[in-house]
C-alpha cells in the first residue's frame, strides 16, 4: 500500500503530502519521517503527541546536528554507516546534508568507500533498502514491485552484483551500489527520492567466501547462467513494464558479456542505459572535448590509446569514433586512430578470443608493420604509445602504476600537452598520480583521473585535477530522459550530454587545470545535460516535442531542493488504486 501521496490544494495552490500513516509508523518511514520538524498540528492531526521532543527543529538545525555527527566518525566506513542510517532515518535530512557538502561526502556514499562497504554489507546492514528478486521469489515479481510503497516509481537503478567496481562477484552484497547511485540521481540530479527504486537482482553468487559465509545475506546458491538467467532478466523486465510504465531503467555493475547483451536486447523495448558503459564514456569524452579546447586542435589530428577493454573502455571508445566521424572520418578511418590495448597487449583483427565490441577497434596487422618492439612479436602498451604517436592516454584497468615514468615521458615527447586519464578508482589502483604524470612531462600534461586527487604545485602555480565522475552524467540523461518522456535513451543522447557538460567548463577552470566543472555546480551540470538529453530526444522524435523555453521550466520544476513539505492526514484507502 502507498504511504503517502503528492497534493496540491486546489484553494491556495499549495503543495502538501497526504499520508495515510499515523504515529510510530509514521516516524519509521524514512521518507516521510520529519523528527522534530513536526508542527505542532502536525503532531496532533498525525498521533505523533508524546513520541518525541517538545521542541520544533527546522531542516537547518537538523543539518548541524547531523554535520557535527557526521565529523565525529573514527573513519570512512563509519561514517558510510552513520549517512546511511540517516537515510534509513529521515531521507530529506540526508539529501539535504549530503547536497550541502558533496565534495566531502561523494567519496563516502560512492567510490571508493562504497567499495568497502560492500565487501561487508552483510555484517554492517542495519536496514535494507529497495527490493530483492531471487530465482526464489521471481514468480511473484508483480506482487514485489507493488508492495513499494512509493507513489510513483520513476527510476529503478539495477544490479546483479557481478562486477561491483573492481571487486568482482559480490552478490546481494552489492546492493551499496544501486542504492549510491539513486542518491547521487536525488543529490545531483534533482530527482525526487519517492521516484527512484534500487533493485538487487540477487541471481546467486560464485564466490566461495560468500557461499560459505553463515552470515551472508544473498542467495546461497551459485550463480543463474546461460539461457536460465536470461528467462530471469526477461521476466523481470516484464514485472517492470506491466508495474511501472513510463519508468527508466540503469544496468549497474554487471558482468561484462551480460552488460553488452542486456543492453542491446532491452534498450528499444524499455527506456534504459548501461552506466559503466555509456556514462563512463560520455564523461571521458566531455574531458576530452575541454583537453582539445586547450590544446586548439581537433580529434581528427589525435591519436588515442586506450588501456582495458571492458565496459569502460569500449564505451570511451565508441564515444571518440562517434566524435571522430562528426569531424568527417569514416568509420574505419575513425577505428584506426583507436589503438585498443588490453591484458595480451594491442588488440589485433587476429588476436583470438576478440569480444563483439572489441572487433571494430581490432588493428589490423598492416598497422604495426615497421615497428620497433621491446619483444618480437608482442606489441605491448609502451610500443603502442612510442610507435602509434599517442597523443592521448586513458586507463580504465585498476593496475596501479600501469603508466610508469617511461611512458608518461613518452607521451610528453609526443605531444606539446599530452591527455592523460588515468581514470582507475580507488585511489590506491590509479594508473598514475597526477603528480607523476606532471613531473614526467614537464608540467605540460592535461589531466583527468577517476579517483579525486588534491592540487599540485608546479612551478609556482595550483594545478587542479578533475575527477572524471560519472556523476556529472548519468543523473542529467536520467533526468532529461524522463521529462522528456523518451522512448529510448540513444547514443546521441549521451553524445549531446557530453558537448554541454564540457561547454560550461569556464577558461578560468581550464587556466587551472581543469577538464570538468566543479563538483559544487553539479546541480547546473545535470540541468545542462537534462535539457541536451531533453532536445536530442525531441529532435530524433523520441521524445516530447515542446520548445527550449517550456523543456528549461520543466526541468528546473522537476529538480527537487530537499525540504519538509506540510502534511495532511488521509485515510489509508484513498491511497489504493
Amino acid at each position: 500500500m502507498k504511504s503517502f501521496s503528492f497534493k496540491i490544494d486546489p484553494l491556495t495552490g499549495e503543495e502538501y503530502y497526504e499520508v495515510y500513516l499515523r504515529g510510530s509508523h509514521l516516524l519509521s518511514d524514512p521518507l516521510l519521517n520529519k523528527g522534530s520538524a513536526f508542527s505542532r498540528e502536525e503532531r496532533s492531526a498525525l498521533e505523533l503527541l508524546g513520541l518525541m521532543p517538545d521542541g520544533v527543529s527546522t531542516l537547518e538545525d537538523q543539518v548541524s546536528r547531523a554535520l557535527e555527527a557526521y565529523r565525529r566518525k573514527p573513519d570512512d566506513l563509519e561514517r558510510y554507516i552513520y549517512l546511511l542510517g540517516l537515510l534509513n532515518r529521515n531521507e530529506t535530512l540526508f539529501y539535504e546534508l549530503l547536497s550541502q557538502n558533496l565534495d566531502e561526502m561523494v567519496p563516502v556514499v560512492y567510490t571508493p568507500t562504497v567499495g568497502q562497504a560492500c565487501m561487508m554489507m552483510s555484517r554492517i546492514m542495519r536496514r535494507a533498502r529497495g527490493v530483492y528478486i531471487s530465482p526464489e521469489n521471481i514468480g511473484n515479481v508483480d506482487a514485489i514491485l507493488q508492495s513499494v510503497s512509493l507513489p510513483e516509481v520513476k527510476l529503478v537503478v539495477a544490479t546483479d552484483g557481478e562486477r561491483i567496481l573492481g571487486l568482482g562477484d559480490l552478490g546481494a552484497d552489492g546492493m551499496g551500489i544501486p542504492v549510491g547511485k539513486v542518491s547521487l540521481y536525488v543529490a545531483a540530479g534533482g530527482l525526487h527520492p519517492a521516484c527512484c527504486l534500487p533493485v538487487c537482482l540477487d541471481v546467486g553468487t560464485n564466490a566461495e567466501r560468500l557461499l560459505g559465509d553463515p552470515l551472508y545475506l544473498g542467495y546461497r546458491h551459485p550463480r543463474l547462467e546461460g539461457q536460465p538467467y536470461y528467462d530471469f532478466m526477461e521476466r523481470f523486465i516484464l514485472g517492470l513494464k506491466r508495474n511501472f510504465p513510463g519508468m527508466l531503467l540503469q544496468w549497474e555493475d554487471f558482468a561484462k558479456h551480460k552488460a553488452f547483451d542486456l543492453l542491446h536486447r532491452y534498450r528499444a523495448r524499455i527506456p534504459s542505459f548501461n552506466d559503466d558503459i555509456q556514462g563512463t564514456g560520455a564523461t571521458a569524452c566531455a574531458a576530452l572535448m575541454t583537453a582539445m579546447r586547450i590544446k586548439r586542435q581537433p580529434f581528427r589530428d589525435q591519436r588515442f590509446v586506450l588501456v582495458g577493454m571492458g565496459q569502460a573502455g569500449t564505451g570511451i571508445a565508441d564515444g571518440i569514433r562517434a566524435l571522430l566521424m562528426e569531424e568527417g572520418l569514416s568509420h574505419e578511418e575513425a577505428c584506426r586512430r583507436i589503438y585498443a590495448v588490453d591484458q595480451a597487449g594491442l588488440l589485433m583483427q587476429d588476436t583470438p578470443g576478440l569480444e563483439p565490441q572489441q572487433r571494430p577497434y581490432a588493428q589490423p596487422r598492416s598497422a604495426v608493420a615497421g615497428w620497433r618492439l621491446a619483444r618480437e612479436g608482442a606489441v605491448g602498451l609502451a610500443d603502442v604509445v612510442a610507435n602509434a604517436g599517442a597523443t592521448v592516454l586513458a586507463g580504465v584497468t585498476a593496475k596501479r602504476g600501469l603508466f610508469d615514468g617511461e611512458i608518461l615521458a613518452r607521451m610528453g615527447k609526443n605531444s606539446e600537452r599530452p591527455v592523460i586519464l588515468a581514470l582507475s578508482n580507488p585511489t590506491a589502483k590509479t594508473e598514475c598520480t597526477p603528480e607523476q604524470a606532471l613531473q614526467a612531462t614537464g608540467g605540460r600534461a592535461l589531466l583527468a583521473t577517476g579517483s579525486p586527487f588534491a592540487p599540485v604545485s608546479w612551478e609556482g602555480r595550483e594545478v587542479c585535477f578533475s575527477q572524471c565522475n560519472n556523476l556529472y552524467v548519468f543523473p542529467g540523461v536520467g533526468l532529461g530522459a524522463l521529462v522528456s518522456h523518451a522512448s529510448q535513451v540513444t547514443d546521441e543522447m549521451f553524445a549531446a550530454a557530453s558537448k554541454a557538460l564540457s561547454a560550461l567548463v569556464t577558461q578560468e577552470q581550464m587556466d587551472r587545470g581543469l577538464l570538468l566543472p566543479e563538483m559544487r555546480d553539479i546541480r547546473k551540470a545535470s540541468f545542462a545535460v537534462a535539457l541536451a538529453v531533453a532536445r536530442e530526444a525531441r529532435e530524433a522524435g523520441l521524445g516530447r516535442l515542446i520548445p527550449d523555453t517550456h523543456l528549461m521550466a520543466v526541468i528546473a520544476k522537476a529538480q527537487w531542493e530537499p525540504h519538509f513539505y506540510p502534511y495532511r492526514s488521509g485515510q489509508p484507502h484513498a491511497a489504493r488504486g
